[in-house]
């Protein structure tokens, strides 16, 4: 894959503090192993062969596991102390990009299947359409615990609600956010600081973003992946045994 103008302009934020508890692991959820490597190794490699120019992981409880993992790597990390959600996670990072003009690529770490040549064409869209924010979606058989995206016909997104916030006619929509989003990176930090934590979880969520530049007429929409396995994400033992 050769590098495009896209992909030479774009940064990647990983989020990797989430705890390993609902598996019943005391360290960073990102490094529990498939097939010999980090599920963590597997996201960042695709965006190497993606040729996203820099990758940022964000690191929490036992981060120096994620850190011994990348030593002498081009990969740089920063630290979330207090887990207050997925928009104060990218917040974080605001000091390795506040001058940097481009596209901020963000991404889970525990989604091992996901392609380069998905985060290839999911950015080049992005560019292309001019889109304020893009995000990467699919459509599952069981959405239960996923974020249901809100979009037109024509892939035009209005919102993301969580699983947990959301009714019962919204739980019935099967498009789910996969965690990937791309945003343009003009704004996006004060953007981030304008949301709020009222949710049941008492969390920041990045997901809140899109509403908030859809009230500004901002251009958001939704990359559909080809295959939906690859963007699910390991929450549970049995969810990593169903990687197989």
């Amino acid at each position: 894959m050769t590098a495009s103008p896209q992909q030479s302009s774009v940064v990647a934020v990983v989020l990797a503090a989430g705890l390993g508890k609902r598996i019943g692991v005391d360290i960073p959820k990102v490094m529990l192993e498939w097939r010999g490597r980090p599920l963590v190794r597997w996201v960042t490699e695709a965006l190497h062969e993606a040729r996203i120019i820099r990758t940022i992981i964000v690191v929490g409880h036992r981060g120096e596991m994620i850190e011994a993992e990348y030593l002498g790597e081009p990969v740089d990390l920063v630290w979330q102390h207090e887990r207050l959600g997925t928009a104060h996670a990218v917040l974080q990072a605001e000091p390795e990009l506040r001058d940097f003009a481009g596209q901020i690529l963000v991404t889970l770490g525990d989604a091992p299947r996901i392609r380069s040549t998905t985060i290839h064409n999911m950015v080049a869209r992005h560019v292309e359409t001019d889109a304020a924010a893009t995000i990467l979606t699919a459509v599952v058989p069981d959405p239960t615990g996923y974020g249901r995206v809100i979009a037109d016909a024509e892939g035009n997104v209005d919102r993301i609600v969580e699983h947990r916030d959301a009714d019962d006619q919204i739980r019935k929509i099967r498009e789910i956010n996969s965690g990937m989003i791309c945003f343009r990176s003009e704004g996006l930090f004060n953007l981030l600081r304008r949301i709020g934590n009222d949710n049941e979880q008492e969390e920041y969520y990045l997901t809140d973003a899109i509403a908030l530049l859809r009230e500004t007429g901002r251009k958001v929409i939704a990359w559909r992946a080809d295959d939906p396995e690859e963007v699910l994400g390991v929450n549970t033992l049995e969810e990593l045994d169903a990687l197989e």
